[in-house]
């Protein structure tokens, strides 16, 4: 299918910002640069209540938002890790994609802010992840919410992080989580796939700097077949929460996403697997550019959960 007209104007648009790579700027301009845009991510839509907390992690306070759908006790949750490439991103750039999911899946929602590569590189991100896991687990009488229907979900680098952190939580015995939502996540590194080739450029997120992305947060060798950094090459994927994996047809990351959702099927681990012809990576988080694109993946998001939820 070709590129829906909403992404190539977006794409376009892009173009004309001629922004540096992130590799030509300070990583101060480079953050203040991929500050959130309403234009592009769109305006958060009403919701019950958002509250602002700070937790505990391993070696920094961490805040966090509780997102709610109504006041009625005992809903299910998912932690919600934001993408970036684990260097860019904060929670105001996923306020409406969090907001519209906690909404139509009628379930809580917790966003975190983990800290950053490349100052704070593997396995801080990650670390601080799972604390955030380990405190709604903890809190979960006090949070109000079913401590039998946890989940994890994020987009991207959000993606690859739920899925380790799904991946340790089965290793530790820490909850046995409900689902894990992956949104074109990056699964490995494997620059040599066919979807890292044949959208290499041209289409927002590029090859090039996903390999600059994966070397600020994994800049150490030993860590690159680590499961924990990148959980395509973990050796056992049997007894994973049910999986619902998303990709984009113009996404170099396309590939990560589909081959991790197989190796889950393989493994026994029930998985739902949509690829979302015409549109490109970042496109659960550009309500304000393909507002109907978003919303329907979000609606199969949340109905997808609730499928596992139900069982």
């Amino acid at each position: 299918m070709a590129l829906k007209k909403e992404f190539a104007q977006y794409l376009e648009t892009r173009e004309k910002m001629a922004m540096p790579a992130p590799w030509q700027m300070t990583m101060e301009e480079y953050r203040f640069r991929t500050l959130p845009n309403v234009d592009f991510i769109g305006v958060p839509e009403p919701i019950f209540s958002v509250e602002h907390r700070v937790i505990s992690g391993p070696n920094a306070y961490l805040p966090i938002r509780i997102y709610r759908p109504s006041d009625e006790p005992d809903l299910p949750v998912m932690l919600y890790l934001h993408g970036g490439g684990w260097v860019i991103g904060n929670m105001d750039g996923f306020e409406p994609t969090v907001r519209s999911l906690s909404n139509k899946g009628n379930f809580v929602v917790v966003q975190v802010q983990y800290q950053k590569a490349p100052e704070h590189p593997f396995p801080s991100p990650f670390n601080d992840c799972y604390a955030a896991l380990e405190w709604i687990v903890k809190n979960a009488g006090v949070l109000k919410i079913n401590a039998n229907k946890i989940g994890v979900g994020g987009d991207s680098a959000g993606g690859n992080l739920a899925a380790a952190v799904a991946l340790k939580a089965r290793d530790t015995g820490l909850v046995d989580l409900a689902f894990q939502m992956l949104v074109y996540p990056c699964t490995g590194h494997d620059s040599d796939l066919p979807t890292a080739k044949s959208n290499a450029e041209g289409f927002g997120l590029t090859s090039k700097v996903m390999r600059w992305f994966e070397s600020q947060y994994a800049p150490n060798e030993s860590d690159l077949n680590n499961p924990y950094a990148f959980p395509a090459y973990s050796k056992d994927l049997t007894n994973l929460a049910p999986a619902i994996v998303v990709t984009a047809e113009f996404d170099p990351l396309a590939d990560d996403g589909r081959l991790y959702a197989n190796s889950l099927e393989k493994a026994g681990v029930v998985t739902i697997f949509k690829e979302y012809e015409g549109a490109i990576h970042g496109f659960n988080a550009l309500a304000g550019v393909a507002q109907e694109v978003a919303t329907q993946v979000q609606q199969f998001l949340a109905d997808g959960i609730n499928s596992f939820l139900s069982k």
